[in-house]
């Protein structure tokens, strides 16, 4: 087995997911490796409802969280490259998380993903799901996983 040359990491606005990329800059220190560094803007609840002609501060809404996404993924950039890596960013719409850390996976040529885990249980993760479960059971690619 080579050593990895590109690892994904997904970045939200928890602390796990920026532990998770501080882990990801010391592996891909220590391989040469290049890092993604990507988002995902949460699905549109209203797609196909013609809600934004009666609510724009939806839209407002979306807007921000987009530019607050791009800010973070732009200042996290920019420390790594600091350091010495070689790192990209991309930022998803329109997907579910897991969907969109997936497709980037591929649409970058990734061979590890790197995300973090709130460690949600019991109805918790019945209810509100888990990102890192759906992208550890759907992708091709090991995940490593970094917990609180």
């Amino acid at each position: 087995m080579t050593a990895y040359q590109h690892i994904l990491v997904a970045i939200d606005e928890s602390p796990i997911s920026y532990a998770a990329f501080e882990q990801a800059a010391l592996l891909a220190q220590n391989l040469n490796a290049q890092i993604t560094l990507m988002s995902v803007i949460a699905v549109d609840p209203f797609v196909g409802v013609d809600f934004y002609k009666v609510a724009p501060a939806i839209t407002d809404y979306f807007m921000q969280a987009e530019s607050n996404a791009q800010n973070r993924l732009d200042e996290i950039k920019a420390n790594l490259e600091r350091d010495g890596l070689k790192v990209n960013i991309k930022l998803i719409r329109g997907m579910s998380p897991s969907e969109g850390i997936i497709h980037v996976a591929d649409e970058v040529g990734a061979d590890l993903i790197m995300m973090g885990s709130h460690g949600r249980t019991g109805l918790q993760k019945l209810m509100l799901g888990s990102v890192a479960q759906h992208v550890l059971t759907q992708s091709p690619l090991p995940v490593l996983i970094v917990k609180a």
